[in-house]
């Protein structure tokens, strides 16, 4: 057996593949098994009505994705601790959510029915900064499983410290899970401690991700080849995130129609759990080139569907008002009117804003399309073989721009003595 067989089964810290891909579907079992109690026990709270109903239990128990993703990548790629750090996430974000609604089932909903209703709310006081430091955690060490340089160690080390600190202040702060579990406190809580909490989270929490971030965009100046498109598969996802920020800051700036809050609401449940399955595809190097051509047609359909919605609206908007000045109502013929318009812009403006976006953000590709197109005009009309050849040699150049280009020719006798026979 080669040291390469060897180490390709072993895991991190020299665990077996075998061990290490039990063990991490054994956190995926106990994830899964503690979201479906979780969920049971909330069924069971709504039908008690008036019942305080836990703050974030659709958003957790989607963390079933995390969990499931880390497992597969544990099993492929046990050696990073990427895929861990997803398992360890999903138990904790199962644990909080399992403890959080046994805690209100049997305080709340049907007190003294259950046993430890009290000291299930302490454990779930203290799981928040343990889910935020694993979630930067895998952020820094993705997707290499290790830090950008030794300079990022302080990052590290700080997230460690965030960890403990914040444990220690939320297992004695009295607002348990910070008012998510309703009217429960926690039993152990120590007044005063609160604001200390508060402030550690709010700070720390938000810059050690900031940071991770920030960590991922170095990597990405500095990546070539493979780790650069495993980047672009988390820097896509992330970008989903961002317009998802974008859509909620619009509801709380302005009064929004009832349809814009349900579209909100299913793009925030539906957008986040994209940041695990882009993880596990670049992990895993699934389709991994890909992305190029996602992130291509989502830039042209996007921009094609912001510009045809504003071009609909703004269109009904502006023919209403003619309306009404011509005749004195309104009249449908302006919804007509602009679904006709609509229809009849969607291929031209498709082909501009494909054209725009080869242009600006894929150059290179943009350029050889064009000097193919020109090549293959110029090659109806040609006649002259060498200058054919010259010309076919300089296009080979300029769009795969390899080290070196020959161009072989069968001879003129043995293609003659071909044709003779």
């Amino acid at each position: 057996m080669t040291e390469g067989t060897k180490e390709q089964g072993r895991g991190a810290g020299g665990i077996s593949r075998r061990i290490a891909t039990w063990l991490a579907w054994s956190l995926w079992v106990l994830s899964i098994a503690l979201t479906a109690l979780s969920l049971l026990l909330l069924v069971l709270i709504r039908s008690h009505p008036g019942t305080h109903i836990f703050d974030w239990w659709l958003g957790n128990s989607l963390i079933v994705i995390d969990v499931t993703v880390g497992a597969i990548v544990v099993s492929r790629r046990p050696e990073n601790p990427v895929g861990w750090l997803l398992c360890l996430s999903g138990v904790a974000t199962s644990t909080s959510t399992f403890t959080s609604q046994y805690a209100i089932y049997a305080l709340l909903a049907q007190p003294n029915s259950l046993p430890a209703g009290e000291a299930m709310a302490w454990i779930t006081s203290w799981m928040l900064p343990i889910m935020n430091g694993v979630q930067v955690f895998y952020l820094l060490l993705f997707p290499t499983g290790r830090l950008p340089s030794r300079r990022w160690r302080w990052l590290a080390w700080l997230t460690v410290a965030y960890i403990l600190v914040g444990v220690i202040l939320s297992a004695f702060s009295p607002g348990a899970y910070l008012g998510a579990l309703g009217p429960i406190r926690n039993p152990l809580g120590i007044e005063g401690l609160t604001q200390f909490y508060k402030a550690v989270l709010y700070t720390m929490s938000p810059a050690l991700f900031a940071a991770a971030v920030f960590s991922l965009f170095v990597r990405l100046r500095r990546a070539v080849g493979v780790e650069r498109q495993q980047l672009k598969w988390l820097a896509y996802a992330a970008g989903g995130l961002a317009i998802v920020s974008i859509l909620i800051i619009i509801s709380i700036a302005i009064d929004t129609p009832r349809w814009y809050e349900w579209v909100t609401n299913a793009i925030v449940v539906v957008v986040p759990p994209g940041i695990p399955i882009a993880i596990g595809i670049a992990i895993l190097r699934y389709r991994l080139y890909d992305i190029d051509l996602l992130i291509n047609r989502t830039l042209v359909y996007g921009s094609l569907t912001v510009t045809l919605v504003a071009l609909y609206f703004g269109g009904i908007v502006v023919l209403q008002r003619l309306f009404v000045v011509l005749t004195g109502q309104q009249s449908t013929l302006a919804v007509v009117a602009s679904t006709l318009l609509i229809s009849a812009l969607f291929n031209p403006l498709r082909r501009r804003i494909q054209s725009f976006i080869d242009r600006r953000f894929y150059r290179s590709k943009y350029d050889a399309r064009k000097t193919l197109e020109a090549f293959s005009v110029k090659l109806r009309d040609a006649t002259d073989l060498d200058a054919l050849s010259y010309e076919l040699a300089g296009v080979v150049r300029e769009t795969m721009q390899p080290a070196h280009v020959s161009l072989w020719l069968r001879p003129e006798k043995a293609l003659k003595s071909a044709q003779t026979d």
